[in-house]
């Protein structure tokens, strides 16, 4: 049985416990969302990774994308950005590789980390030929299978791409087109070979794949808008219909899904997609890239996506997948992955601080954090902040008589109103 036909069953297995443990939660909501499809916990039977709840009343979780490119294949340096994105506060991992020895790549980044993990299998299918539209239908399930046997947690599969959404993206008046990697790689397979997204026509083969593995099926976003104008257009409502219909069909054999949505989105329209795709989905756990909320911020995209995810997780989004300074640019560093995990991290905190589920354990965390700053307990504050090494980089850096900060010093206001507070006490 898979984890979804044990919770329906009424079995609260020892992988539920812990996800209510880690979230403060009682084990048997945890098991009834699991039951219902509204929780995810990403866990291959084969894999190794800790376990983590994404969905209703869980805490809003954050993914960083690692993984070489076929101008760039370095595997050292993609398994430090793995270990350095776990170590600033990613919940999960994917591997996008797509140069060098994908197997073995996917392989030893995985071995690194101990969170669930994820990948694209239609890159490995596409790596094998010279171009992606000489993939056949077994190439692309034979991809998601190896995986699976690796014991990956979930996989993306673009299946919500199909000829109906190319059909309004032929009709729309979008500037990017698609930007999706696994999109586009789709697209151009239907427009040369005439034919439906084998993904989205032979679906219920790739349910049993992942029911034989237990693997979650991240339900891909291969119409997400790639600038503010592309958003909320035809294209990207064709797909969100679709993944819900596929959503329901994957309930239905017990495999765990979760949605993937935009993109570029306008802050006045991150809600608009939230609730729509929650609504479209049946209350699926839903993942977003961003929201980027501008266009115009590249080398500082991290922050347009915190922005973005902040709202989207106000609204009802559980799974940010962060963006880094080098969105639009290059390829990673491992300090842009720092740079990343930690500002998405606050985000992520930031929309706990308003969910069900989440809101008084997260708001007791900021209430620490107020007492600390009152008492000018330098040593408790960065202990209790989000990246501890920066903070207090930072006081050192800057040297002062006073305990209270060198913007201050002895003018320090929590200083002075207590003073004088005490000495009205006593008149």
């Amino acid at each position: 049985m898979t984890l979804m036909d044990e919770a329906r069953k009424g079995i609260i297995t020892p992988t539920i416990r812990k996800v209510a443990e880690n979230e403060h939660i009682d084990p048997d909501t945890v098991r009834k969302y699991v039951a219902e499809g509204l929780v995810t916990i990403p866990q291959n039977i084969k894999g190794k990774s800790r376990s983590m709840g994404i969905g209703k009343c869980m805490s809003v979780k954050i993914n960083a994308n690692v993984g070489t490119s076929r101008d760039f294949v370095d595997v050292d340096d993609e398994i430090e950005k793995a270990i350095t994105a776990v170590k600033y506060g990613a919940d999960t991992i994917m591997d996008l590789s797509t140069g060098g020895d994908l197997d073995s790549i996917r392989r030893r980044i995985m071995d690194a980390v101990d969170v669930p993990f994820g990948t694209v299998p239609l890159y490995q299918a596409a790596s094998s030929k010279e171009t992606v539209v000489d993939m056949s239908s077994d190439d692309m399930f034979d991809a998601v299978r190896k995986h699976a046997e690796s014991g990956v947690d979930f996989v993306t599969i673009h299946a919500g791409v199909n000829q109906n959404a190319l059909q309004r993206l032929r009709k729309g008046n979008r500037i990017m087109d698609v930007v999706s990697r696994g999109g586009s790689f789709t697209i151009a397979w239907m427009l040369h070979n005439n034919e439906e997204n084998p993904f989205y026509a032979e679906f219920d083969y790739l349910i049993e794949i992942a029911k034989e593995y237990d693997l979650t099926l991240s339900l891909g976003d291969g119409m997400r808008p790639g600038c503010v104008h592309d958003a909320s257009d035809n294209a990207k409502f064709m797909e969100f219909i679709t993944l819900g219909e596929l959503v329901k069909q994957a309930r239905e054999a017990g495999v765990q899904t979760f949605v993937e949505g935009p993109g570029h989105v306008t802050a006045d329209e991150v809600q608009l997609s939230v609730t729509s795709m929650k609504q479209l989905c049946h209350g699926a756990p839903l993942y977003l890239l961003g929201p980027l909320v501008t266009d115009i911020a590249p080398g500082y995209d991290h922050i347009t996506g915190a922005i973005g995810g902040t709202i989207a997780g106000m609204c009802g989004a559980d799974f940010l997948c962060m963006t880094t300074p080098a969105e639009h640019l290059a390829l990673p560093t491992c300090e842009d992955i720092k740079e990343g995990a930690i500002v998405t991290k606050i985000a992520a905190h930031a929309a706990d601080l308003t969910r069900e589920g989440q809101r008084e354990r997260a708001r007791a965390t900021d209430m620490e954090m107020a007492m600390a700053r009152k008492s000018l307990d330098w040593e408790k504050q960065f202990d209790i902040a989000i990246d501890k090494e920066k903070p207090r980089k930072t006081r050192e850096s800057r040297k002062t008589g006073s305990d209270a900060c060198s913007m201050c010093g002895e003018l320090c206001a929590l200083k002075i109103v207590q003073k004088a507070l005490e000495e009205d006490k006593q008149l």
